[in-house]
């Protein structure tokens, strides 16, 4: 190509040291700009490049790419109205548009600058996806929390605004508002049916209230949520599954210890679900320090030689066997069965008692363990050396275990 001026061999290579040297340091597009500042053509500076063999030359430069255009963000899922409060003036917050940002801002202008809505509907989409995944619907598609977002509306009863668009507070809901055009059950009938269901069918009533529990706060202390978490890991633990059982029998002993008491008939029922999972889980020592905690209230409340106080002292033998403490599970289990008799005689628990007690003592004679402490009386004159035998055992047992 021709051009109409001439240009000496030190004009060019002056001309490519300068455009490598804008290179290198990092400038976009050091052709254009260096066209532009000596008052040449682009394609003659580029036409100098891409032909010159001189060691300062460098290999062609690619040309200078478009400008980039400004980036557009994803239109964040918008919260419906009353739901995002104002911490400072109370006042429901709406979107608006703050240059080319969408914001939330409250009608009496606390905030110098609204709260960005991206930020906003991610803070709120991933609490959601935290705590109630399952609220989000869309087969074969990831759960994004711009998608979970848009269902805040269904679990969120209130959203709090502080002075960040990620100084949120929440108050869940404890029944899950129904989908438009699909209204569900409410909270309760979930748990009757499920209640109804116990009994028959209870991989049907374990899928309902997993359904009913997924879209509640896990940390609420609402009675009728306790009751669902108490089943719920009541039908866990029966189906074979007690890890995922002991996570909803600990919230249903909090909720219910928050409501009742610790002494409660409900919050015992609930510490004997803990126990039994955490058992079948195989933590022994867990179980065991729930299982005692919950004879030391039964003894309190329903007296020491009750039939309930009773069955729990043996079970508690039982996990001192699976700890390989097995003299003082012998001992206490003897001691229980002595009591058992004493109180509720001809009762068929104890035929189990005597059952467990014969299967440890074949367990001590096939290892040829030795107990001489167990050997030295029967279980009768045992209990004449205190009030009662089993919390003799407890204090030996709480130094074995690092009590």
């Amino acid at each position: 190509m021709a051009y109409p001026r001439k240009y000496s061999h030190d004009f060019i290579d002056a001309t490519i040291q300068q455009v490598t040297a804008l290179r290198d340091s990092g400038h976009r597009g050091p052709i254009t700009a260096v066209a532009r500042e000596l008052n040449l053509d682009r394609r003659l500076v580029q036409e100098w490049i891409s032909k010159t063999r001189t060691p300062s030359a460098t290999p062609p430069a690619p040309p200078d790419p478009p400008p980039p255009q400004p980036a557009e963000d994803p239109a964040p899922a918008l919260l419906p109205a009353e739901l995002l409060h104002c911490r400072t003036c109370q006042q429901p917050m709406t979107n608006t548009r703050d240059g080319n940002r969408l914001v939330y801002q409250c009608p009496g202008n606390c905030r110098r600058h609204g709260l960005d809505a991206v930020v906003v509907a991610d803070t709120l989409g991933r609490a959601i996806l935290r705590h109630a995944p399952a609220i989000v619907t869309a087969p074969g598609q990831p759960k994004s929390t711009n998608l979970a977002a848009a269902q805040a509306g269904r679990i969120l009863a209130r959203v709090t605004a502080g002075s960040t668009a990620t100084d949120l507070r929440f108050t869940w809901r404890t029944v899950p508002a129904p989908t438009p055009g699909q209204p569900g059950p409410a909270f309760a009938e979930r748990l009757r049916s499920a209640r109804a269901l116990a009994g028959t069918d209870p991989q049907r009533a374990r899928e309902t209230l997993r359904e009913a529990l997924a879209t509640a706060d896990p940390t609420t202390t609402e009675p009728t949520h306790a009751d669902a978490a108490h089943l719920y890991a009541e039908l866990l633990t029966r189906l074979g599954n007690p890890a995922a059982a002991i996570r909803w029998a600990g919230s249903a002993r909090h909720s219910r210890a928050h409501l009742h008491g610790p002494s409660a008939r409900s919050t015992l029922a609930a510490v004997h679900t803990l126990a039994t999972a955490h058992r079948q889980a195989g933590h022994h020592q867990r179980a065991y320090h729930a299982y005692r905690h919950l004879a030391d209230q039964l003894t309190a409340t329903a007296g020491p030689d009750a039939h309930p106080t009773l069955v729990i002292q043996a079970t508690l033998a039982l996990v001192l066997r699976d700890l390989g403490h097995c003299g003082a599970a012998r001992r206490l289990l003897a001691n229980t069965i002595t009591a058992h008799r004493r109180t509720c005689p001809h009762h068929p628990a104890t035929a189990r008692m005597l059952h467990h007690l014969h299967e440890m003592w074949q367990h001590c004679a096939q290892r040829e363990h030795d107990h001489p402490d167990i050997e030295l009386g029967t279980a009768d004159e045992q209990r004449q050396h205190g009030q009662t035998g089993a919390k003799n055992v407890w204090r030996s047992v709480g130094h074995v275990s690092g009590r």
